[in-house]
């Protein structure tokens, strides 16, 4: 007669059969050692299972449990890469347009900051543009901007100083400031992270404590997640006077209790992140 035994793998889902030894165990060794295996095996399986993400269910998406819930601010975040030789050129034309359609209340925008980066990548511009009313706001502006013969004739000019461009349309976290103008000088850093899928809301709230250990010279400008353009994106917009005092005021963080903590829990989120220092042109209402 052929003797079979069942031997049990890690996968419950999967049974191996094995020829018999030529001297099986007596019958209770064989069930004690299938019990020992079966009792390793629930050990081992409850063990793994510490480490396993538990996700809590969503009602609602994530942008509505991370904005402001009572505003409906829209950002525009633009990234222009500028042929070296005509970055004095670009300044001078931003400087002419940009200031005029945000102050014209017949464009339903606000032109929050523009800066040219001094540490990151070379010859670029970046401008930050805050739309009241959200996407219907954001389509009003470009609509009326494409019958507006100055706009079209700047964007003709633009385009042939630049070597490529990007945007992202953004929402601010609730927990920050928003940003409003104020006076330099200043320097001022844009942290950009890229999270891992499906963590947007485990940095928010880690953030919104640790907010609070970054305000106290002021520092804090504005902080946003993507909807358009790099997805699970976050920027975080900070203010000093100087690349000491940034220096000097990210070091004190560390004094306070539980910033340790919201950074050993935050670093894992991320895949990626990138810092620059701008500098503000004439036109930026950030000083």
């Amino acid at each position: 007669m052929l003797c079979l035994t069942l031997a049990l793998c890690k996968s419950p889902d999967f049974i191996k059969v094995l020829p018999c030894p030529a001297n099986p165990p007596v019958q209770g060794k064989a069930l004690k050692g299938l019990a020992v295996s079966s009792t390793r095996y629930k050990e081992d399986s409850w063990f793994k299972s510490l480490f396993v993400r538990k996700v809590d269910p969503r009602k609602d998406a994530h942008a509505n449990l991370l904005t402001k819930n009572e505003e409906s601010n829209l950002y525009k975040i633009q990234f222009h890469n500028v042929k070296p030789e005509c970055l004095d050129a670009y300044n001078k034309i931003c400087e002419e347009i940009l200031p005029a359609i945000h102050a014209d209340k017949y464009y339903p925008c606000e032109l929050v900051g523009t800066w040219n980066t001094w540490y990151g990548e070379q010859d670029q511009a970046v401008h930050l543009w805050r739309y009241r009313g959200g996407y219907p706001a954001l389509t009003e502006v470009m609509t009326k901007l494409r019958e507006n013969k100055e706009f079209v004739e700047y964007r003709k000019e633009r385009g042939k100083m630049l070597l490529s461009r990007r945007n992202q349309l953004l929402l601010e976290f609730s927990f920050w400031n928003e940003p409003v103008p104020r006076e330099g000088p200043n320097i001022y850093e844009l942290r950009s992270y890229q999270l891992r899928p499906g963590t947007m809301i485990e940095w928010g709230n880690y953030w919104a404590r640790a907010i609070g250990y970054r305000q106290h010279n002021s520092e804090a400008v504005g902080g946003f997640f993507s909807q358009i353009g790099n997805l699970y994106m976050v920027h975080h917009l900070w203010a000093y006077k100087d690349l000491q005092s940034r220096e000097n005021t990210r070091n004190a963080a560390w004094q306070h209790e539980g910033w340790d903590e919201v950074v050993y829990y935050t670093v894992p989120l991320i895949q990626h992140m990138d810092s620059r220092i701008m500098i503000p042109t004439k036109a930026s209402p950030l000083k």
